[in-house]
């Protein structure tokens, strides 16, 4: 077969990217170093949430957005300072990317038969000023049925293209080397891998069985960034972040290993913004993993007390769901690369969701009789599950057990139970009135003006030590590895371009290998719900300038 297009990687950006050549009738060659298990990548295993800008949903809730507030914020977060150089594409990846969020974005995912929850999750609310950090509004809005529900539709376009002999998909095919000609990018070498029973995300052979050579006009690279490879995570961690954590728990299959781009990087390709990556801080170890030191993120209400390794309270905004780097850096910053969340039984039962699409049957399975069964009382059978079986987690009636508890699971020594019993009486003082100089407190009650946070998000304010709320529940917070936010440097029609800002001919990459766009379109920093859609959009992008330019 003659190929127009060769895509590396079956992940979403991947197959967004085949499906648009698809409808422009092209015949893609689509690579990818894991099973056939594995196939939709990353994006299978997520919470399913998208950035949208002034949606039907927003308006429901009494929500105002608007384009130039989504700017503002994007800006304020992304804190662009290298314009001249590594930012220049990037910067307008952003803004092409927010005008996408706040216009068409929502028509072309509906068209494909996808839907959304009805109530949009607020992330990263910052907690700085109004052109700082954050999302000044809720905006997450989160896929009905999951990372699967917004893989499904472009998987199953690449399968009736595989059907219709259109698209060639060749799993376990490992690109090793980009062939280039008189500095074009003109076909991919590789190895063939031995065939794996290896079920989704789990650690499959790396058995060489033969090799293989495919040439074509057009190469796409859409294999993700590197947050499983830890070397490559502390090789370029910045100061900026503190000190490398000696230990981490990954977010992320080991198959996500960043190779490609060094792979690229041989072919002429440029990476830009290496230093900048996305952690999370909020991670517990998996009671039943599927890939290795296997992570999975809290994604926390505002109500939890955060405390640090020793048993001090970190600072404001360093609040649950705030401000992401901020509170690594914080952590980081302590000599420790752990932290604890102190709650009641009330708190976890209405503001613990989990990241992942395995860990939300009821909104993966689309089933609306188990996400009504949220609001009754206690926690979801997944959180439930983690507080019986889940090693991070502590319960006790009351904080000097709880202490004891927290100290024995680290073998430290570390927490003092008068010192922490001081800070928790404290804080609970300033419950007896509406008002407060608690920053926390007034953030939490502040959410509760919100209709989907008081609804399904963040607990009725009440005191850590009201026996009506335990029992009193800790929860050591691991760093969890995640997203590369830097990456291939793209203009915006996908090319990849080499160090002289020129594009490498027949070289275009999407997805997280682009840093999302433009070689890294978050900047700094993510107001969450963009990595996806990052994928969708650098994905949608280039299947169609390669469908129109092909090598030029």
């Amino acid at each position: 077969m003659a190929y127009d297009a060769i895509v590396v990687g079956a992940g979403l950006a991947g197959l967004v990217a085949a499906s648009e050549l698809l409808e422009a009738g092209k015949k893609v060659l689509l690579l990818d170093q894991e099973p056939e298990a594995s196939f939709g990548g990353q994006a299978w295993w997520s919470f399913g949430g998208l950035f949208l800008v002034d949606s039907p949903e927003q308006r429901r809730l009494g929500i105002k957005d608007s384009k130039e507030l989504a700017w503002q914020d994007w800006l304020g977060t992304a804190g662009f300072d290298r314009l001249d150089d590594e930012d220049s594409w990037a910067f307008k990846w952003a803004k092409a990317y927010v005008d996408f969020a706040a216009g068409e974005k929502r028509a072309w995912l509906r068209s494909r038969g996808i839907r959304f929850f009805p109530v949009v999750g607020w992330a990263e609310r910052g907690g700085y000023l109004a052109e700082g950090h954050g999302n000044s509004v809720p905006r997450f809005h989160i896929v009905w049925g999951t990372g699967p529900g917004i893989v499904q539709p472009f998987a199953d376009r690449v399968k009736e293209g595989i059907a219709r002999g259109l698209v060639d998909y060749r799993p376990r095919h490992r690109v090793d080397e980009l062939i280039t000609e008189q500095g074009a990018v003109v076909g991919v070498r590789g190895a063939v891998l031995k065939e794996s029973e290896s079920e989704r995300g789990v650690s499959s052979s790396r058995e060489v069985i033969d090799d293989f050579e495919y040439r074509g006009p057009a190469v796409l690279v859409a294999s993700g960034g590197i947050g499983a490879n830890f070397d490559l995570i502390r090789e370029n961690w910045p100061l900026r972040l503190g000190k490398p954590p000696e230990n981490m728990i990954s977010g992320v299959p080991a198959h996500v290993d960043g190779r490609m781009l060094a792979i690229s990087e041989r072919a002429g390709a440029r990476l830009v913004n290496k230093d900048r990556m996305w952690h999370y801080t909020e991670g517990i170890k998996n009671w039943n993993p599927v890939w290795p030191v296997h992570g999975i993120r809290i994604l926390p209400g505002p109500s939890s007390l955060w405390l640090d390794a020793e048993g001090n309270r970190f600072p404001a905004p360093n609040f649950p769901g705030f401000d992401t780097l901020g509170t690594l850096k914080t952590i980081q910053d302590t000599g420790y690369d752990y932290s604890w969340f102190i709650l009641t039984q009330r708190i976890i039962e209405k503001e613990f969701a989990l990241s992942g699409s395995e860990q939300n049957p009821d909104l993966t399975g689309k089933s609306l009789r188990q996400v009504l069964a949220r609001v009754k009382k206690g926690a979801t059978p997944p959180v439930q599950a983690f507080l019986d079986n889940g090693e991070d987690f502590v319960q006790a009636a009351t904080i000097e057990e709880l202490v004891a508890g927290m100290n024995e699971l680290t073998g430290s020594g570390l927490l003092d139970a008068g010192h922490i019993q001081r800070q928790v009486e404290a804080r609970d003082r300033e419950m007896d009135n509406t008002f407060t100089k608690d920053l926390q407190i007034t953030a939490l009650r502040g959410a509760r003006n919100y209709r989907g946070d008081r609804l399904i998000r963040v607990a009725k304010p009440h005191k850590l030590l009201d026996p009506k709320a335990g029992p009193l529940i800790a929860v050591r917070l691991n760093i969890v590895s995640r997203k590369t936010l830097g990456g291939l440097q793209t203009d915006l029609s996908a090319r990849v371009l080499d160090t002289a800002g020129k594009p490498v001919p027949g070289l275009y990459a999407a997805g997280e290998a682009c840093g999302f766009g433009g070689g890294g379109v978050h900047g700094y920093r993510s107001l969450e719900g963009t990595f996806l859609g990052g994928c969708l959009f650098t994905g949608r992008e280039a299947g169609r300038a390669i469908a129109k330019h092909g090598a030029e």
